[in-house]
């Protein structure tokens, strides 16, 4: 007698309006049944929440053909994914808070495990496996609806995070937050910063807050117009070594006024200009090019252009403020 080995079925396909992720609930409603659900395609991130593995392996994919995302935006997808997953569980009251607020903005903090979310008193913290609940008082958050889930303000996540972060990561923090973004054309956009000093002051004296010598001195290190992180750290290097105060983010012109580019760091008085460089400078052939010409521009109006990398900012032995003072000092600047 002959035995035919039986391939298994592939579960039926679930009706394309659930989407990834949905609730049981919502599966019942469709006419999925509880056997169908139990299936091995159907993960569950978390208590009611239901994910569509075969959707999420289809996706990812189709990622799979785009340029390999850095460290930073990998960590910044997969936090709105794990947010997006989590949100139709979220009572009306709760918010995302901390470090999860500030990712989901993509500013810069490194990511907890958990995702944070918080409620303010007197309701109850959510406690949950992969959350993080937390209760505040209403005066020290104020909450934004931000990509369709609810996200204290970027203010009220700078304060927050005071008890967690070194006065140096909250003056990195909160230079992301009041920095005000150009367009291609290199016009500001004040309207698009997320926040600004003042609205961090307002956030630091709302009321009785964890930390608020730190916040406190760290407003007064606070500049707008660093557009990365190595911006400000250079700057807070330079600043601790006695160099004068930059100007940030200006635009250099040639005598006839025709505009050349915008410089991170300049020393006009003097005419340096510090420009720190991260990889797009160095893989991006359109990149390097751009530059090359720009500094042949600066150069040509007497400026000296102090190139600088993330070795130079963070390196074992950071040199970045002692090249730069060797460069002023050779242009008549005297401690």
């Amino acid at each position: 007698m002959r035995h035919t080995l039986e391939m298994p079925r592939s579960p039926r396909p679930l009706p394309p309006s659930l989407g990834a992720t949905f609730t049981q609930e919502e599966a019942r409603a469709a006419g999925v049944t509880p056997r169908r659900l139990r299936a091995q395609d159907i993960a569950r991130p978390y208590r009611g929440l239901l994910r569509n593995e075969q959707l999420d392996k289809d996706a990812d994919g189709a990622a799979d053909a785009e340029a390999e995302l850095t460290r930073e935006q990998s960590e910044y997808r997969e936090i709105w994914e794990r947010a997006q997953e989590f949100a139709p569980l979220m009572v009306e009251h709760a918010f995302f808070v901390g470090r999860t607020a500030a990712k989901l903005r993509n500013l810069p903090v490194a990511a907890s495990g958990d995702l944070e979310v918080g409620v303010t008193a007197p309701n109850r913290a959510p406690r949950r496996h992969g959350i993080k609940g937390r209760q505040l008082m209403p005066e020290l958050v104020s909450v934004r609806e931000f990509g369709g889930v609810r996200v204290a303000s970027p203010a009220s996540t700078w304060a927050m995070l005071a008890s967690e972060l070194t006065a140096r990561e909250l003056v990195v923090l909160g230079d992301a937050i009041v920095r005000v973004p150009r367009d291609e054309r290199g016009d500001l956009h004040p309207e698009l910063a997320l926040a600004t000093v003042e609205q961090l002051r307002s956030a630091v004296d709302a009321g009785r807050r964890e930390g608020r010598a730190l916040l406190r001195a760290g407003l007064e290190r606070i500049r707008v117009g660093s557009a990365s992180p190595l911006e400000t750290e250079y700057r807070l290097d330079a600043e601790d070594a006695g160099l004068p105060e930059p100007v940030l983010d200006l635009p250099i012109r040639n005598s006839s006024g025709r505009l050349l580019g915008i410089t991170e760091i300049a020393y006009p008085e003097f005419r340096v200009l510090v420009e720190i460089e991260g990889d797009q400078h160095r893989v991006s052939r359109q990149q390097w090019n751009r530059d090359i010409e720009k500094y042949a521009a600066y150069v040509a109006e007497e400026y000296e252009v102090v190139r600088l990398t993330s070795s130079h900012v963070r390196g074992k032995q950071p040199r970045a403020a002692e090249i730069v003072r060797t460069v002023l000092m050779r242009r008549n600047w005297r401690p």
